[in-house]
């Protein structure tokens, strides 16, 4: 079938080097796009998923053109419902996922106020050691000095009571 006097193969063609460029482009430099995509809060809007829409349909439609022998209304069918099958899989499975995931492992110091970590360098009685603070996001190491200035050993578990340009104020904790 002709459109416009191009075989349809070739508009599928030209329509997913396109389509997969434009998707290329947006993965690069999706935090540009990231202000726009704001603006137009309906999650179908979302470019990720038109272009990853028109990708599918077209490849599809190129493949089905090329090896199947069916018209090509039926074959632009069957692309299209094939793009909204893995384009619906992709925005449940990979988008939604994605976008309600902690955006960051950034912590504040003060968010490290009583915590609880252990001493992997012993803290003198008038100097600095330091103090693994382990959680879900990962490990933290801090320098840190003793709150009642008297000396923690190695090993001895502390709860974190004030953080100062970057130094830990501790004391040594017993669990309950």
């Amino acid at each position: 079938m002709d459109t416009f006097h191009i075989p349809l193969q070739t508009i599928y063609l030209y329509t997913l080097i396109i389509a997969g460029s434009l998707t290329l482009l947006f993965l690069f430099f999706n935090d540009v796009f990231h202000g726009l995509s704001e603006a137009v809060p309906v999650s179908f809007l979302n470019p990720a998923l038109i272009l990853s829409f028109l990708t599918i349909f077209s490849a599809s439609g190129y493949i089905g053109e090329i090896a199947a022998p069916l018209s090509s209304p039926v074959i632009g069918l069957l692309s299209f419902a094939v793009s909204v099958l893995f384009v619906s899989l992709l925005h449940i499975f990979v988008l939604v996922p994605l976008s309600s995931a902690e955006e960051s492992l950034v912590y504040r110091e003060a968010d490290l106020r009583g915590r609880v970590g252990k001493i992997i360098t012993s803290v003198p009685k008038d100097g600095y050691g330091e103090v693994l603070i382990e959680g879900i996001g990962g490990a933290i190491s801090k320098s840190a000095v003793s709150f009642d200035n008297e000396q923690i050993n190695y090993g001895t578990a502390v709860l974190i009571i004030d953080v100062k340009d970057g130094v830990l104020s501790v004391t040594p904790h017993e669990p309950i």
